[in-house]
């Protein structure tokens, strides 16, 4: 929001929220009615205005993937500050201009003599096109510009889109209303001067609203792109097309690269920064960045990838649930399942940096289910394995195994690798302490039983150790369970461990393999506490559900953004399960880096 908001600054469809998209329903009932009627005599401009809507969506999220994974591999970037949850909740509303645009040309194509039934591509017109948007559109844009950062126009409007220092593809469309007025009507006097010369083509106009996106879109990516060879072949180029790194400094000095696309106007009037070229340079030369801390965790479901930071901002702000848009996309996600099995090796999901210290996120290309596969278990090892030694050679300090890469059934909590690798510098660590931490800290006061039912695991023979050593009687469900768990504690401490026929205690601690009968023999008022990855399913309505085990962030970590609406959010994002894991995986890897582990 602008510093003291103006008029027509919010989007007149505003509290629709997310049902906005209707607007251009009866607008594109219109032309769909129109198209299977007319037959020889269709309008294929206002047949194409639809599918171009959804071009632009398709083709503004490939610019914010592309952009995210880049931001998290570190090369090329241009701006180190992080992306604050102001701006990532400022930004959610991008889409708005694209609905406003279709709208506009849904208009013109009914009401503006020449704007329909028009050809599928005349070169006249696509030169008009160019001509008035080298001339007249940049030059106006650069004064139009410049007015904007008027203390008058600035505090009431384009400070809300210069709230956003460090800027993604979409932030170069997050405007008041009033202000995406005035860009509507610079950008339609090339479209309005073909349709009044009779030069106007649908390809043309398809591929200038097209440039017009690919320019913004790159221009706000956070990281260079453009290599420096092609200024070389051609140095005009420097003038008629600028790059990421000059527009950053827009954002960044506020009073300097007014230009819209080709900086020429900036050369002009001497207003162009002089560490343009400087910056270009350094963010080119800039590698790949290597953290301190790794966490390498994994995909969950087929459609969780649509909840990772590079995914859906929409999606990735609620919990994963059935959603018939999901369902829709399966041919997408049958292809990206297929993708990253073919490429096989771990990539980087995220970064996050925790006052001096940096962090990676890696994911495995391979799905909750996977790991659940006997003939699996191999091939995961060795990823896990790749990852731990590309770890090494990168010098990172830590390593943390999340989710199911720390099994004690795959890998023993990753004994397996220290065994293999004696000499291995980076530490192997599982967030298994925290996690225990966290759980008996979830247990009322003044609690004197609990009852015990899931699959053994590391942090359960610690949880069960640790509340015998209290003094607190732990019953066992399962006869099986309460044999190894008898075995493995303290002779001292067995007493406290019973074999539980009935389901009397008021609290219980679960994990994985928790049915819905043993649910149901659970007493009124029951609090469920899991101390595993992933939650049991709630089915008892007069009971009480705690989430897993999760920590509060501190202020000072930073990029903790993935589930878009806030922190909130990620006790209630079981999709992109890595986060929930991440929070005391994390502080665990930051408590071994700062101990010099």
């Amino acid at each position: 929001m602008a510093t003291t908001p103006g008029i027509l600054t919010d989007w007149p469809w505003k509290h629709l929220g997310s049902y906005k998209y209707v607007i251009l329903a009866p607008f594109v009932i219109h032309s769909i009615h129109q198209f299977a009627t007319k037959g020889e005599e269709i309008d294929l401009l206002n047949f194409l205005i639809f599918p171009v809507i959804l071009w632009r969506m398709i083709h503004s999220q490939i610019w914010i993937s592309l952009s995210r994974y880049r931001i998290a591999k570190g090369n090329n970037r241009i701006v180190d500050k992080s992306i604050e949850f102001e701006q990532v909740d400022r930004e959610r509303s991008w889409d708005d201009q694209i609905l406003f645009s279709g709208i506009l040309l849904y208009l013109a194509n009914w009401y503006l003599k020449g704007a329909s039934h028009v050809p599928m591509w005349r070169t006249d017109g696509a030169v008009i096109l160019a001509l008035l948007h080298t001339g007249p559109v940049e030059f106006l844009y650069y004064w139009f510009h410049r007015a904007l950062h008027h203390h008058y126009l600035y505090s009431r409007y384009h400070s809300h889109h210069h709230s956003s220092i460090v800027t993604e593809p979409i932030t170069s469309v997050v405007h008041p209303f009033a202000e995406h007025i005035g860009y509507f009507i610079l950008f339609s006097i090339p479209m309005l001067a073909t349709v009044f010369t009779g030069t106007v083509s649908a390809l043309a106009i398809a591929g200038y609203i097209t440039y017009i996106d690919f320019m913004n879109n790159m221009g706000h990516c956070n990281f260079e792109l453009i290599p420096k060879w092609i200024f070389s072949i051609f140095p005009p180029l420097k003038c008629l097309m600028y790059t990421p790194s000059f527009h950053s400094l827009h954002h960044t000095q506020f009073r300097t690269n007014y230009s819209l696309f080709m900086p020429f106007y900036d050369y002009i009037y001497g207003t162009i920064d002089k560490s343009s070229d400087s910056l270009y340079e350094t963010s080119l030369e800039r590698q790949e960045e290597s953290p301190d801390v790794v966490h390498l965790t994994h995909l969950t479901t087929p459609q969780s990838v649509y909840h990772l930071r590079f995914g859906f901002a929409s999606l990735a702000s609620r919990p994963l649930a059935p959603k018939w848009c999901l369902w829709a996309m399966w041919p997408i996600t049958l292809w990206s399942m297929i993708l990253t099995w073919v490429y096989g090796r771990t990539f980087i999901v995220e970064r996050n940096t925790f006052k001096k210290l940096k962090l990676q996120s890696w994911a495995l290309p391979r799905y909750s289910i996977h790991y659940s596969l006997q003939w699996q278990r191999v091939a995961i090892n060795n990823l896990i394995e790749e990852a731990i030694l590309e770890a090494e050679d990168k010098g990172i300090k830590v390593l943390s195994l999340g989710l199911l890469n720390q099994g004690e059934d795959l890998n023993k909590n990753g004994e397996i690798y220290v065994r293999k690798h004696p000499k291995l510098r980076v530490k192997l660590v599982d967030g298994s302490s925290l996690a225990v931490a966290v759980v008996l800290n979830s247990i009322p006061e003044g609690t004197t039983r609990v009852l015990f039912r899931g699959q053994l695991s590391k942090v359960a023979y610690s949880i069960v150790s640790s509340l015998c050593q209290k003094g607190i009687q732990v019953g066992i469900l399962r006869l099986d369970e309460y044999e190894k768990l008898k075995i493995a504690a303290a002779p001292e401490y067995r007493s406290n461990l019973i074999h539980s026929k009935s389901c009397f205690q008021k609290i219980w601690l679960v994990g994985e393999g928790l049915t819905e009968k043993e649910q149901q023999k659970a007493t009124k008022g029951t609090i469920l506490i899991p101390f595993s990855q992933f939650p049991p399913k709630k089915i008892r309505k007069d009971c009480f559900y705690l989430n897993p085990p999760s920590m509060v962030a501190p202020r000072s970590f930073e990029n903790l953004y993935s589930c878009e609406v806030g922190i909130q959010a990620f006790s209630h994002c079981p999709a992109f399960s890595l986060y929930r894991r991440l929070i005391f995986c994390v502080f665990g890897d930051r408590i071994g880096c700062r101990e010099g582990w």
